[in-house]
């Protein structure tokens, strides 16, 4: 008995590990297969989702760019069960452009069962000195294009009843870090339509999600150093600057896609915790912010 109830529980434990494993396997499984013959259009490249057998339509703003995500996805992708991508040119902040865009989207297979807004653009600095110009330019790219577009596609979903809507955002359509003002009252803006957009498509069988990460970048990067950063301004935001990297993006589209998730938050626990603050805390949020910025502020006259 004794020798028993010693591998008792790391054979537990193994058991355990072993259904997770099991568990985690199915649901990538599971997730791949939602994408399966499916016209999948997304408006700025994320190769991770060319392996899941979906008919993709790839648009970005330069062929450069089209051609080369076109030869990578080719060069891994198992022709038997792959589609060739089909390629648009799609600059998401020229709104003039898009409703033609969307013909062309919709001629390639003659409907579009998934879109996945992902075009972004970012701009840092302080608000009186971003232009009134650039804060334009930021809406029109992060929040009017990407409802243009929505819009020009939408009555395809309706008139089939339906379709899944994913959006792409940022965790700074929860909650705004000072320096971005114009970029975080986009991604804001997104988020309201698309809760809106949400609850109207309900009746027409056409779900919507939203994908938050930190940021996205092609490699994980340490924050900058700084003597400000070991106050409490860092607790709550230095691991902001660890972005997700674009296949965890594309894994985490294709778990939405297959779940039909309304809303992921792809963050840290710090930023979680920033949020959580934000929503149930306020005071206590914009007094950790304004801390922080006076002691940025202190540091860069010190240097």
């Amino acid at each position: 008995m004794g020798i028993l109830a010693v591998l008792a529980l790391p054979l537990l434990l193994l058991g355990i590990s072993g259904i997770i494993y099991i568990y985690q396997s199915v649901r990538w499984l599971l997730s791949t297969s939602a994408v399966q013959n499916k016209v999948v259009v997304i408006t700025d490249a994320i190769s991770g989702l060319g392996k899941g057998g979906a008919r993709l339509v790839l648009c970005g703003r330069t062929w450069e760019k089209l051609e080369a995500l076109y030869d990578a996805l080719i060069s891994v992708a198992d022709p038997s069960m792959t589609y060739a991508p089909k390629l648009v040119l799609l600059d998401i902040s020229d709104i003039n452009c898009i409703q033609d865009v969307a013909k062309e989207i919709l001629n390639c297979y003659g409907c579009v069962d998934i879109l996945i807004n992902n075009a972004s653009m970012k701009v840092k600095g302080a608000v009186q000195s971003i232009s009134l110009e650039l804060d334009k330019k930021i809406m029109d790219a992060n929040y009017f294009g990407p409802i243009t577009l929505t819009k020009a596609i939408l009555p395809n979903m309706i008139s089939r009843r339906t379709g899944q809507i994913v959006l792409i955002n940022s965790i700074q359509g929860k909650i705004g870090i000072p320096f971005r003002a114009a970029y975080a009252a986009s991604k804001h803006a997104a988020v309201g339509f698309f809760d809106c957009l949400r609850a109207e498509m309900e009746e027409f069988d056409i779900s919507v999600g939203t994908v938050n990460p930190t940021f996205i970048c092609s490699y994980h990067r340490q924050p900058a150093p700084g003597n400000w950063e070991a106050s409490i301004w860092k607790f709550f935001f230095r691991k902001v600057a660890y972005g997700v990297h674009p296949v965890e993006v594309a894994e985490e589209v294709l778990r939405t896609v297959s779940s039909k998730k309304q809303e992921v938050l792809m963050a840290n626990p710090i930023p979680r915790v920033a949020v959580y603050i934000r929503t149930f805390f306020p005071e206590l949020f914009f007094a950790i912010v304004a801390s922080g910025i006076r002691e940025k502020m202190k540091t860069e006259e010190e240097n």
